[in-house]
């Protein structure tokens, strides 16, 4: 990549490139932690009380970025006119290989009907933090505005309001609705990473809080009032399953399970592909509007590979591969979702939370009104900390975290996050729309 001179050139090269050697760093990361979280009784079992682990396996990667051991991207400087770009591929290998085995592997032992009489809050709080979304995107512009007008400037292309259009659509559904926000308003290609590292900042920081609050959700729910009875009913069926098939495993059954889990990752992937070439072709034959762009997740294979991977785990939960849940197969997927934690928390450089400090508060006071009004409708009708945690998740991270963050509840509930963020795909971009278009009469106004 040429480069003029007139540029200032930047070189961020980490100090470990290889994966081989950043996985390892990870893989080290994460023995420590449960070592350390496994301690009976000293400061460590005094500090995993306040701070949950899942927290720390996303912290410490982060920590790692931060000091330039690692970077998810980065620059090389190879002369004054010359650059060469470089990036991980950890993320891409743990949300495309590791999560689909994670998902089937979690939901062997499910409960389908048990999750359905999860009753109809997980959905409101779904909702609610939609909702949320929507708002406070115009209440952040109209804040943000009347103290700084710059950051919310900009004419045509420029125009800080098509930039926050894609956030919108990331933040409701997922990579494919923000995609399909950046063609609708056409905003400058060229100034999108600014909005790309404040989705980074504002949904990574959030993700962390929502963890760190998993390790009071007991607390949480009392200052709620929240009825968790369907929740641990479901719990204690998988609970009480697991217990009575549970066995030593042998090498067979680990061979088994690995069959199950990356037999599952390849035909998701097969399906995955024939479904979004299908669906794209017939996105791509419609006329061009809201219609066409709303169903633009259809044609994302990464929608597919989690769906299908969902779907087939769910059809063994009825059949006798339902017994490997004896043999450890949550805990097997709880490890391939503690390495695509790992993964993420490697693309967050907290030493950028100070660049763009405009959009950044912008970003924090979206993420601030979708809390609030998640918080509020929770304590209004008594919901889980569980239902607000994965609520969230499914619009802000999508079908990437959410099945994170309801699994460290229970391995069991892994289900209901990406249940969820099937629907923030469905309506991410109808919910992104009618954000932007609030956006813009507040940039405006």
């Amino acid at each position: 990549m040429q480069n003029s001179v007139e540029e200032v050139i930047q070189d961020t090269t980490p100090l470990f490139t290889n994966d081989t050697i950043v996985f390892g760093l990870l893989m080290i990361a994460l023995g420590l932690i449960f070592y350390t979280s496994s301690r009976p009784t000293g400061f460590w079992h005094k500090f995993y009380k306040i701070i949950p682990a899942l927290f720390m396996a996303y912290f410490i990667p982060a920590i790692f970025t931060s000091l330039g051991l690692i970077a998810p991207e980065w620059t090389t400087v190879v002369s004054e006119t010359e650059t060469v770009e470089g990036s991980s591929r950890l993320y891409y290998m743990s949300s495309r290989y590791l999560l689909p085995a994670a998902l089937v592997l979690m939901t062997l032992s499910m409960d389908l009907k048990a999750v359905f009489n999860l009753g109809p809050k997980a959905l409101i709080m779904f909702f609610a933090g939609t909702i949320g979304i929507i708002l406070g995107g115009p209440i952040a512009v109209l804040i943000i505005g009347s103290i700084s007008p710059e950051t919310v400037g900009g004419e045509g292309a420029d125009a800080v309001w098509r930039g926050l259009s894609t956030l919108a659509g990331s933040w409701i559904g997922g990579g494919a609705n923000q995609a399909a926000m950046l063609e609708i308003y056409g905003y400058n290609q060229k100034l999108y990473g600014q909005m790309v590292f404040v989705d980074i900042v504002v949904a990574n920081i959030w993700m962390a809080l929502i963890l760190i609050g998993i390790g009071k959700a007991t607390r949480i729910d009392r200052w709620l009032k929240a009825d968790t009875s369907a929740i641990e009913s479901l719990k204690d069926k998988v609970t009480t399953y697991s217990k009575k098939v549970e066995r030593n495993p042998t090498l067979t059954d680990y061979m088994i399970i690995a069959g199950i889990a990356f037999g599952t990752v390849s035909f998701a992937h097969f399906g995955a592909g024939f479904m979004s070439s299908l669906f794209e072709g017939f996105v791509n034959g419609m006329e061009p509007g809201l219609k066409k762009n709303s169903l633009t997740f259809l044609s994302s294979n990464f929608f597919w590979m989690v769906t299908i991977a969902t779907i087939i785990g769910v059809i063994l939960s009825y059949t006798k591969a339902k017994v490997y849940e004896g043999a450890g197969a949550s805990k097997i997927g709880s490890v391939f979702i503690y390495i695509l934690v790992a993964s993420i928390g490697m693309k967050m450089d907290l030493t950028l939370i100070f660049d763009n400090l405009g959009l950044i508060a912008i970003g924090f006071v979206w993420i601030a009104i979708h809390a609030g009004l998640l918080i509020l409708t929770a304590k209004l009708i008594k919901a889980p900390y569980f239902f607000l945690a994965v609520g969230s998740q499914a619009n802000v991270g999508g079908a990437a975290s959410a099945p994170i963050v309801a699994s460290a509840f229970h391995p069991s509930l892994a289900t209901v996050g990406v249940l969820l963020a099937v629907f923030g795909y469905a309506v991410g971009t109808i919910g992104a729309v009618l954000c932007t278009v609030l956006m813009q009469a507040a940039s405006v106004g």
